[in-house]
């Protein structure tokens, strides 16, 4: 699954080896073998459903 093109702003993000490792762990799990990030993308989206307050 790509990023979309429009509306979409680039962040610069410095992470700990251990959680690159971790998150680079996770992606080879998955069925596509998604980017790193878009790895991230689905965890920050994961984490945004479930800690949504109107749930």
């Amino acid at each position: 699954m790509a990023p979309p093109k429009k509306d979409t702003e680039a962040i610069n993000l410095r992470l700990p080896r251990e959680l690159i490792e971790a998150i680079d762990n996770r992606r080879r799990d998955e069925p596509d073998l998604p980017t790193r990030p878009e790895m991230i993308r689905r965890a920050l989206v994961q984490w945004l459903e479930m800690t949504d307050p109107d749930r």
